[in-house]
Protein backbone atom coordinates (compact mmCIF):
# COMPACT_ATOMS: atom_id res chain seq x y z
CA UNK A 1 0.00 0.00 0.00
CA UNK A 2 1.15 3.56 -0.46
CA UNK A 3 2.93 5.09 2.42
CA UNK A 4 0.13 7.34 4.24
CA UNK A 5 -2.49 6.64 1.84
CA UNK A 6 -6.23 5.73 2.40
CA UNK A 7 -9.31 5.79 0.12
CA UNK A 8 -9.86 9.43 1.87
CA UNK A 9 -6.81 10.92 2.39
CA UNK A 10 -7.50 12.86 -0.87
CA UNK A 11 -9.94 14.73 0.94
CA UNK A 12 -6.83 16.86 2.98
CA UNK A 13 -5.77 18.25 -0.50
CA UNK A 14 -6.75 20.86 -2.66
CA UNK A 15 -8.73 19.98 -5.60
CA UNK A 16 -9.82 21.51 -8.98
CA UNK A 17 -12.79 21.20 -11.24
CA UNK A 18 -14.77 19.74 -8.59
CA UNK A 19 -18.86 20.63 -8.47
CA UNK A 20 -20.11 22.51 -5.15
CA UNK A 21 -23.07 20.64 -4.21
CA UNK A 22 -25.72 22.99 -2.55
CA UNK A 23 -26.99 19.56 -0.47
CA UNK A 24 -24.02 18.54 1.38
CA UNK A 25 -25.99 15.94 3.03
CA UNK A 26 -27.90 14.43 0.17
CA UNK A 27 -24.04 13.95 -1.31
CA UNK A 28 -22.88 12.71 1.54
CA UNK A 29 -26.26 10.10 2.08
CA UNK A 30 -25.14 9.41 -1.69
CA UNK A 31 -21.97 8.31 -0.81
CA UNK A 32 -22.84 6.35 1.81
CA UNK A 33 -25.41 4.36 -0.43
CA UNK A 34 -22.32 3.56 -3.30
CA UNK A 35 -20.61 2.43 -1.35
CA UNK A 36 -22.82 -0.29 -0.06
CA UNK A 37 -23.11 -1.47 -4.05
CA UNK A 38 -21.60 -4.08 -5.60
CA UNK A 39 -18.13 -3.27 -7.55
CA UNK A 40 -18.98 -2.65 -11.00
CA UNK A 41 -15.39 -4.45 -12.09
CA UNK A 42 -13.23 -6.59 -10.25
CA UNK A 43 -9.24 -6.39 -9.40
CA UNK A 44 -8.79 -9.25 -11.29
CA UNK A 45 -9.73 -7.86 -14.40
CA UNK A 46 -7.55 -4.67 -13.67
CA UNK A 47 -4.88 -7.08 -13.36
CA UNK A 48 -5.07 -8.65 -16.69
CA UNK A 49 -5.50 -5.38 -18.39
CA UNK A 50 -2.33 -4.07 -16.15
CA UNK A 51 -0.47 -7.30 -17.80
CA UNK A 52 -1.88 -6.53 -21.17
CA UNK A 53 -0.65 -3.18 -20.99
CA UNK A 54 3.00 -4.11 -20.01
CA UNK A 55 3.06 -5.79 -23.19
CA UNK A 56 1.93 -2.52 -25.30
CA UNK A 57 4.98 -0.56 -22.41
CA UNK A 58 7.36 -3.04 -24.42
CA UNK A 59 6.41 -2.85 -27.83
CA UNK A 60 4.66 -6.47 -28.28
CA UNK A 61 1.12 -4.73 -28.52
CA UNK A 62 -0.89 -1.54 -29.56
CA UNK A 63 -3.37 0.56 -27.35
CA UNK A 64 -7.01 1.33 -28.67
CA UNK A 65 -9.18 3.28 -26.50
CA UNK A 66 -12.15 5.19 -27.67
CA UNK A 67 -15.64 6.50 -27.29
CA UNK A 68 -17.79 9.00 -25.78
CA UNK A 69 -16.93 12.48 -25.02
CA UNK A 70 -19.74 12.18 -22.37
CA UNK A 71 -22.13 9.40 -21.93
CA UNK A 72 -25.67 10.43 -21.15
CA UNK A 73 -28.67 9.26 -19.28
CA UNK A 74 -31.49 10.08 -21.88
CA UNK A 75 -29.16 8.25 -24.96
CA UNK A 76 -28.68 4.92 -23.20
CA UNK A 77 -29.80 2.09 -24.52
CA UNK A 78 -28.83 -1.58 -26.28
CA UNK A 79 -28.74 -0.36 -29.66
CA UNK A 80 -26.20 2.59 -28.68
CA UNK A 81 -23.87 0.41 -27.18
CA UNK A 82 -24.17 -2.18 -29.69
CA UNK A 83 -22.88 0.03 -32.32
CA UNK A 84 -20.24 1.31 -30.61
CA UNK A 85 -18.87 -1.72 -30.31
CA UNK A 86 -19.37 -2.78 -33.44
CA UNK A 87 -17.55 0.29 -34.58
CA UNK A 88 -14.78 -0.73 -31.96
CA UNK A 89 -14.62 -3.76 -33.09
CA UNK A 90 -13.97 -2.77 -37.07
CA UNK A 91 -11.22 -0.61 -35.97
CA UNK A 92 -9.33 -3.43 -33.86
CA UNK A 93 -9.49 -5.52 -36.39
CA UNK A 94 -8.02 -3.39 -38.72
CA UNK A 95 -5.51 -2.43 -36.29
CA UNK A 96 -4.65 -6.47 -35.76
CA UNK A 97 -4.40 -7.46 -39.47
CA UNK A 98 -2.38 -4.48 -40.71
CA UNK A 99 -0.26 -4.25 -37.26
CA UNK A 100 -0.13 -7.96 -36.52
CA UNK A 101 0.64 -7.32 -33.41
CA UNK A 102 -2.37 -7.79 -30.45
CA UNK A 103 -4.53 -4.84 -29.81
CA UNK A 104 -5.45 -4.27 -26.10
CA UNK A 105 -9.43 -2.53 -26.45
CA UNK A 106 -10.15 0.07 -23.77
CA UNK A 107 -13.23 1.81 -24.21
CA UNK A 108 -14.36 5.18 -23.01
CA UNK A 109 -17.44 3.81 -21.55
CA UNK A 110 -19.58 2.85 -18.71
CA UNK A 111 -18.21 5.75 -16.75
CA UNK A 112 -17.23 8.63 -18.49
CA UNK A 113 -19.65 10.65 -17.16
CA UNK A 114 -17.93 13.52 -15.85
CA UNK A 115 -16.38 16.27 -17.83
CA UNK A 116 -13.67 19.05 -16.91
CA UNK A 117 -14.47 22.55 -18.01
CA UNK A 118 -12.75 25.47 -18.87
CA UNK A 119 -14.95 27.72 -17.35
CA UNK A 120 -17.04 27.63 -14.45
CA UNK A 121 -20.40 29.37 -16.06
CA UNK A 122 -22.11 29.79 -19.42
CA UNK A 123 -23.65 32.53 -20.80
CA UNK A 124 -26.62 32.26 -23.35
CA UNK A 125 -29.28 35.45 -24.41
CA UNK A 126 -27.95 37.55 -21.58
CA UNK A 127 -28.42 35.02 -19.03
CA UNK A 128 -25.55 32.97 -16.89
CA UNK A 129 -25.57 29.80 -15.26
CA UNK A 130 -23.04 26.83 -14.09
CA UNK A 131 -21.79 25.01 -17.05
CA UNK A 132 -23.15 21.57 -18.19
CA UNK A 133 -20.52 19.29 -16.38
CA UNK A 134 -21.85 15.77 -17.27
CA UNK A 135 -24.97 13.66 -16.42
CA UNK A 136 -23.09 12.69 -13.13
CA UNK A 137 -22.87 16.24 -12.10
CA UNK A 138 -26.31 18.19 -13.91
CA UNK A 139 -28.02 18.31 -17.41
CA UNK A 140 -27.86 19.85 -20.23
CA UNK A 141 -31.44 22.01 -20.52
CA UNK A 142 -30.15 25.93 -19.52
CA UNK A 143 -31.97 26.04 -16.58
CA UNK A 144 -31.07 26.67 -13.15
CA UNK A 145 -32.99 23.85 -12.09
CA UNK A 146 -30.60 21.33 -14.64
CA UNK A 147 -27.87 23.07 -14.24
CA UNK A 148 -27.46 22.85 -9.85
CA UNK A 149 -25.12 19.98 -9.42
CA UNK A 150 -27.60 17.08 -7.88
CA UNK A 151 -25.87 14.21 -5.74
CA UNK A 152 -28.26 11.54 -6.98
CA UNK A 153 -27.35 11.58 -10.73
CA UNK A 154 -24.80 9.58 -9.06
CA UNK A 155 -26.75 6.97 -8.78
CA UNK A 156 -28.17 6.80 -12.08
CA UNK A 157 -24.31 6.89 -13.47
CA UNK A 158 -23.52 3.77 -11.51
CA UNK A 159 -26.69 1.77 -12.59
CA UNK A 160 -26.10 3.20 -16.25
CA UNK A 161 -22.47 1.86 -15.99
CA UNK A 162 -23.89 -1.45 -14.59
CA UNK A 163 -26.34 -2.25 -16.90
CA UNK A 164 -23.66 -0.87 -20.06
CA UNK A 165 -20.83 -3.50 -18.43
CA UNK A 166 -23.34 -6.31 -18.39
CA UNK A 167 -24.16 -6.32 -22.51
CA UNK A 168 -20.78 -4.88 -22.97
CA UNK A 169 -19.50 -8.35 -21.32
CA UNK A 170 -22.25 -10.25 -23.48
CA UNK A 171 -20.99 -9.37 -26.83
CA UNK A 172 -17.25 -9.89 -25.78
CA UNK A 173 -17.93 -13.17 -24.21
CA UNK A 174 -21.06 -14.46 -25.97
CA UNK A 175 -20.17 -14.82 -29.47
CA UNK A 176 -20.88 -11.36 -30.96
CA UNK A 177 -16.72 -10.73 -31.20
CA UNK A 178 -16.75 -14.37 -33.32
CA UNK A 179 -14.09 -13.51 -36.02
CA UNK A 180 -16.65 -15.45 -37.88
CA UNK A 181 -18.87 -12.45 -38.19
CA UNK A 182 -16.39 -10.07 -39.04
CA UNK A 183 -18.51 -8.80 -42.46
CA UNK A 184 -21.70 -8.60 -39.99
CA UNK A 185 -19.83 -5.94 -37.68
CA UNK A 186 -20.10 -3.08 -41.10
CA UNK A 187 -22.98 -0.41 -39.92
CA UNK A 188 -25.51 0.55 -42.33
CA UNK A 189 -24.66 3.75 -42.98
CA UNK A 190 -20.48 2.69 -43.31
CA UNK A 191 -21.75 0.45 -46.09
CA UNK A 192 -22.44 3.50 -48.40
CA UNK A 193 -19.08 5.12 -47.17
CA UNK A 194 -15.48 5.40 -48.71
CA UNK A 195 -14.33 2.84 -46.39
CA UNK A 196 -16.60 -0.29 -47.21
CA UNK A 197 -14.55 -1.94 -49.84
CA UNK A 198 -11.30 -1.45 -48.19
CA UNK A 199 -13.32 -3.11 -45.01
CA UNK A 200 -14.48 -5.88 -47.14
CA UNK A 201 -11.59 -7.00 -48.45
CA UNK A 202 -10.09 -7.23 -45.39
CA UNK A 203 -12.63 -8.82 -43.89
CA UNK A 204 -12.62 -11.44 -46.71
CA UNK A 205 -9.29 -12.16 -46.23
CA UNK A 206 -9.72 -12.94 -42.66
CA UNK A 207 -12.83 -15.25 -43.53
CA UNK A 208 -10.53 -16.84 -45.94
CA UNK A 209 -8.53 -17.38 -43.06
CA UNK A 210 -10.82 -19.01 -40.81
CA UNK A 211 -11.61 -21.40 -43.64
CA UNK A 212 -8.24 -22.87 -43.48
CA UNK A 213 -8.13 -22.94 -39.95
CA UNK A 214 -11.56 -24.80 -39.83
CA UNK A 215 -10.32 -27.11 -42.62
CA UNK A 216 -6.97 -28.18 -40.45
CA UNK A 217 -9.04 -28.32 -36.96
CA UNK A 218 -8.74 -25.03 -35.32
CA UNK A 219 -12.10 -24.16 -35.01
CA UNK A 220 -14.60 -21.42 -32.78
CA UNK A 221 -15.36 -24.05 -30.85
CA UNK A 222 -11.99 -25.36 -29.68
CA UNK A 223 -10.40 -22.52 -29.27
CA UNK A 224 -11.97 -19.55 -27.38
CA UNK A 225 -9.62 -16.72 -28.34
CA UNK A 226 -11.19 -16.97 -31.96
CA UNK A 227 -14.90 -16.35 -30.55
CA UNK A 228 -13.86 -13.94 -27.35
CA UNK A 229 -12.47 -10.81 -27.02
CA UNK A 230 -11.10 -8.88 -23.79
CA UNK A 231 -12.98 -5.70 -24.00
CA UNK A 232 -12.10 -3.07 -20.88
CA UNK A 233 -13.77 0.29 -19.40
CA UNK A 234 -12.25 3.20 -18.50
CA UNK A 235 -13.09 6.91 -17.88
CA UNK A 236 -11.77 10.17 -16.36
CA UNK A 237 -12.07 9.82 -12.71
CA UNK A 238 -12.95 13.48 -12.07
CA UNK A 239 -15.55 13.55 -8.96
CA UNK A 240 -13.42 11.55 -6.64
CA UNK A 241 -16.16 11.13 -3.72
CA UNK A 242 -17.92 8.80 -6.48
CA UNK A 243 -14.74 7.12 -6.78
CA UNK A 244 -13.45 6.77 -3.09
CA UNK A 245 -16.85 5.16 -2.42
CA UNK A 246 -16.60 2.36 -5.27
CA UNK A 247 -13.12 1.72 -4.06
CA UNK A 248 -12.72 -1.57 -2.46
CA UNK A 249 -10.00 -3.86 -0.92
CA UNK A 250 -9.23 -7.03 -2.83
CA UNK A 251 -9.46 -10.00 -1.25
CA UNK A 252 -6.89 -11.97 -2.51
CA UNK A 253 -4.02 -9.49 -2.07
CA UNK A 254 -5.21 -7.22 0.15
CA UNK A 255 -4.39 -4.02 -2.49
CA UNK A 256 -6.73 -1.29 -3.63
CA UNK A 257 -8.57 -0.81 -6.45
CA UNK A 258 -11.11 1.25 -7.93
CA UNK A 259 -14.08 -0.58 -8.97
CA UNK A 260 -15.84 2.07 -10.83
CA UNK A 261 -13.52 1.17 -13.88
CA UNK A 262 -11.21 -1.30 -15.39
CA UNK A 263 -8.85 1.99 -15.95
CA UNK A 264 -9.37 5.62 -14.97
CA UNK A 265 -6.91 8.73 -15.64
CA UNK A 266 -6.07 11.64 -14.71
CA UNK A 267 -7.28 14.66 -16.71
CA UNK A 268 -4.78 17.59 -18.03
CA UNK A 269 -6.46 20.58 -15.80
CA UNK A 270 -6.32 17.97 -12.03
CA UNK A 271 -2.52 16.56 -12.50
CA UNK A 272 -1.43 18.84 -9.86
CA UNK A 273 1.58 16.98 -7.86
CA UNK A 274 -0.23 17.78 -4.35
CA UNK A 275 -3.55 18.17 -4.88
CA UNK A 276 -6.30 15.84 -4.56
CA UNK A 277 -6.66 13.50 -7.92
CA UNK A 278 -2.86 12.46 -7.84
CA UNK A 279 -3.34 11.52 -4.03
CA UNK A 280 -6.19 9.23 -5.04
CA UNK A 281 -4.56 7.63 -7.84
CA UNK A 282 -0.99 7.40 -6.10
CA UNK A 283 -2.81 4.50 -4.10
CA UNK A 284 -4.88 1.97 -5.96
CA UNK A 285 -3.56 -0.67 -8.31
CA UNK A 286 -5.55 -0.27 -11.14
CA UNK A 287 -3.36 0.31 -14.63
CA UNK A 288 -4.16 4.47 -14.58
CA UNK A 289 -3.78 7.35 -17.32
CA UNK A 290 -2.74 10.79 -17.16
CA UNK A 291 -3.26 13.17 -19.54
CA UNK A 292 -0.09 15.50 -20.75
CA UNK A 293 -1.20 18.72 -22.49
CA UNK A 294 1.21 21.57 -23.96
CA UNK A 295 1.58 22.98 -20.62
CA UNK A 296 3.23 20.16 -19.22
CA UNK A 297 6.87 20.33 -18.39
CA UNK A 298 9.44 17.13 -18.61
CA UNK A 299 10.66 18.02 -14.84
CA UNK A 300 7.06 17.98 -13.85
CA UNK A 301 5.86 14.45 -15.43
CA UNK A 302 8.92 12.77 -14.20
CA UNK A 303 7.58 13.79 -10.60
CA UNK A 304 4.00 12.98 -11.54
CA UNK A 305 5.29 9.54 -13.15
CA UNK A 306 7.63 9.18 -9.71
CA UNK A 307 4.21 9.67 -7.32
CA UNK A 308 1.86 7.44 -9.91
CA UNK A 309 4.26 4.28 -10.53
CA UNK A 310 6.99 4.76 -7.73
CA UNK A 311 7.75 0.85 -8.38
CA UNK A 312 8.31 1.81 -12.39
CA UNK A 313 6.11 -1.54 -12.97
CA UNK A 314 5.73 -1.57 -16.55
CA UNK A 315 1.54 -1.33 -17.94
CA UNK A 316 0.48 0.94 -14.61
CA UNK A 317 0.86 4.16 -16.74
CA UNK A 318 -0.19 5.41 -19.59
CA UNK A 319 0.65 8.64 -20.78
CA UNK A 320 -2.35 10.49 -23.04
CA UNK A 321 -0.82 12.66 -24.85
CA UNK A 322 -2.86 15.87 -26.14
CA UNK A 323 -0.71 18.68 -27.87
CA UNK A 324 -2.31 20.03 -30.78
CA UNK A 325 -1.16 19.31 -34.35
CA UNK A 326 0.82 22.48 -34.29
CA UNK A 327 2.21 21.96 -30.96
CA UNK A 328 2.98 18.55 -30.50
CA UNK A 329 6.48 18.68 -32.69
CA UNK A 330 8.00 20.74 -29.57
CA UNK A 331 6.14 19.71 -26.77
CA UNK A 332 6.60 15.91 -26.90
CA UNK A 333 11.13 15.38 -27.87
CA UNK A 334 11.36 17.04 -24.80
CA UNK A 335 8.93 14.83 -22.70
CA UNK A 336 10.11 11.80 -24.10
CA UNK A 337 13.37 12.29 -23.87
CA UNK A 338 12.82 12.99 -20.04
CA UNK A 339 11.37 9.95 -19.68
CA UNK A 340 13.77 7.59 -21.21
CA UNK A 341 16.81 9.43 -19.20
CA UNK A 342 15.11 8.58 -16.38
CA UNK A 343 14.12 5.07 -17.47
CA UNK A 344 10.81 5.28 -16.50
CA UNK A 345 8.41 2.36 -18.17
CA UNK A 346 5.64 4.35 -19.23
CA UNK A 347 2.61 3.26 -22.13
CA UNK A 348 3.05 6.49 -24.84
CA UNK A 349 -0.88 6.88 -26.32
CA UNK A 350 -2.16 9.85 -28.92
CA UNK A 351 -5.08 11.72 -27.99
CA UNK A 352 -5.22 13.99 -31.39
CA UNK A 353 -8.64 15.19 -29.95
CA UNK A 354 -8.66 17.53 -27.65
CA UNK A 355 -5.83 20.01 -28.81
CA UNK A 356 -7.84 20.47 -32.26
CA UNK A 357 -10.93 21.90 -30.78
CA UNK A 358 -11.97 24.67 -32.67
CA UNK A 359 -15.88 26.61 -33.38
CA UNK A 360 -17.24 26.94 -36.74
CA UNK A 361 -20.33 28.37 -37.20
CA UNK A 362 -21.74 28.41 -33.60
CA UNK A 363 -20.44 24.75 -33.61
CA UNK A 364 -17.48 22.63 -31.23
CA UNK A 365 -15.75 20.69 -34.18
CA UNK A 366 -12.12 18.93 -34.88
CA UNK A 367 -11.39 19.16 -38.55
CA UNK A 368 -10.39 15.32 -39.42
CA UNK A 369 -7.27 16.69 -41.31
CA UNK A 370 -5.74 17.99 -38.26
CA UNK A 371 -6.44 14.60 -36.33
CA UNK A 372 -4.82 12.84 -38.64
CA UNK A 373 -1.99 15.58 -38.58
CA UNK A 374 -1.24 15.01 -34.51
CA UNK A 375 -1.21 11.25 -35.06
CA UNK A 376 1.29 11.00 -37.57
CA UNK A 377 3.40 13.65 -36.06
CA UNK A 378 3.05 11.25 -33.13
CA UNK A 379 4.54 8.44 -34.64
CA UNK A 380 7.16 10.10 -36.61
CA UNK A 381 8.59 11.65 -33.39
CA UNK A 382 8.46 8.33 -31.68
CA UNK A 383 10.42 7.26 -34.34
CA UNK A 384 13.06 9.65 -34.48
CA UNK A 385 13.42 8.93 -30.62
CA UNK A 386 13.92 5.42 -30.76
CA UNK A 387 10.59 5.02 -28.26
CA UNK A 388 7.36 3.25 -29.12
CA UNK A 389 4.05 5.10 -30.17
CA UNK A 390 1.96 2.25 -27.71
CA UNK A 391 -2.01 3.67 -28.30
CA UNK A 392 -4.85 6.02 -29.58
CA UNK A 393 -7.08 7.38 -27.27
CA UNK A 394 -10.14 9.38 -29.61
CA UNK A 395 -13.32 10.22 -28.79
CA UNK A 396 -15.49 8.24 -31.60
CA UNK A 397 -19.12 6.98 -31.43
CA UNK A 398 -20.83 4.35 -33.65
CA UNK A 399 -23.59 6.82 -35.10
CA UNK A 400 -23.68 8.79 -38.31
CA UNK A 401 -23.15 12.03 -36.84
CA UNK A 402 -21.82 15.29 -38.14
CA UNK A 403 -19.34 16.18 -35.55
CA UNK A 404 -15.72 16.52 -36.93
CA UNK A 405 -15.68 17.86 -40.39
CA UNK A 406 -13.36 16.19 -43.18
CA UNK A 407 -13.00 12.99 -43.91
CA UNK A 408 -13.21 10.98 -47.04
CA UNK A 409 -16.79 10.66 -46.74
CA UNK A 410 -16.10 14.89 -45.87
CA UNK A 411 -18.57 16.53 -43.30
CA UNK A 412 -18.39 20.27 -44.17
CA UNK A 413 -19.19 23.29 -41.63
CA UNK A 414 -22.77 23.54 -43.14
CA UNK A 415 -23.52 19.75 -42.39
CA UNK A 416 -22.72 20.11 -38.74
CA UNK A 417 -25.74 21.09 -38.01
CA UNK A 418 -27.61 17.85 -39.23
CA UNK A 419 -26.67 15.58 -36.99
CA UNK A 420 -24.78 17.57 -34.28
CA UNK A 421 -25.78 14.95 -31.27
CA UNK A 422 -23.14 15.58 -28.98
CA UNK A 423 -23.71 16.91 -25.39
CA UNK A 424 -20.26 18.18 -24.51
CA UNK A 425 -16.96 17.51 -27.60
CA UNK A 426 -17.19 16.66 -31.42
CA UNK A 427 -16.75 12.44 -31.95
CA UNK A 428 -15.49 11.10 -34.91
CA UNK A 429 -18.23 9.08 -36.38
CA UNK A 430 -17.76 5.06 -37.02
CA UNK A 431 -16.81 6.21 -40.89
CA UNK A 432 -13.64 8.61 -39.84
CA UNK A 433 -12.85 6.30 -37.19
CA UNK A 434 -12.46 3.43 -39.62
CA UNK A 435 -10.70 5.74 -41.92
CA UNK A 436 -8.06 6.79 -39.16
CA UNK A 437 -7.40 3.07 -38.30
CA UNK A 438 -6.65 2.46 -41.73
CA UNK A 439 -4.37 4.93 -41.42
CA UNK A 440 -2.63 3.86 -38.59
CA UNK A 441 -2.42 -0.05 -40.05
CA UNK A 442 -0.51 1.01 -43.07
CA UNK A 443 1.87 2.80 -41.42
CA UNK A 444 2.22 0.46 -38.94
CA UNK A 445 2.79 -1.74 -42.01
CA UNK A 446 5.26 -0.45 -43.49
CA UNK A 447 7.20 0.49 -40.46
CA UNK A 448 7.53 -3.33 -39.92
CA UNK A 449 8.39 -3.80 -43.02
CA UNK A 450 11.24 -1.57 -42.86
CA UNK A 451 12.06 -2.50 -39.62
CA UNK A 452 11.30 -6.59 -39.60
CA UNK A 453 13.53 -7.39 -36.31
CA UNK A 454 12.41 -4.37 -34.38
CA UNK A 455 10.09 -5.09 -31.41
CA UNK A 456 7.89 -2.25 -32.86
CA UNK A 457 7.19 0.06 -35.55
CA UNK A 458 5.87 3.32 -36.34
CA UNK A 459 5.29 5.35 -39.38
Amino acid sequence: MAQNWTPSSWRQKPIEQVPDYPDRAALAATEAKLATFPPLVFAGEARRLKKQLASVADGNAFLLQGGDCAESFVEHGADNIRDFFRAFLQMAVVLTYGAQLPVVKVGRIAGQFAKPRSNSHETQDGRTLLTYRGDIINGTDFTEDARTPGAERQLDAYRQSAATLNLLRSFAMGGYANLENVHKWMLGFVKEGPQSERYRKLADRISEAMAFMRAIGITTENNPSLRETDFFTSHEALLLGYEEALTRVDSTSGDWYATSSHMIWIGDRTRQLDHAHVEYFRGIKNPIGLKCGPSLQPDNLVELIDALNPMNEAGRLTLICRFRSDKIADRLPRLIRAVEREGRKVVWSCDPMHGNTITLGGYKTRPFERVLSEVESFFQIHRAEGTYPGGIHVEMTGKDVTECTGGARAVTAGDLQDRYHTHCDPRLNADQALELAFLLAERMKSGRDEKPTGAWMAI
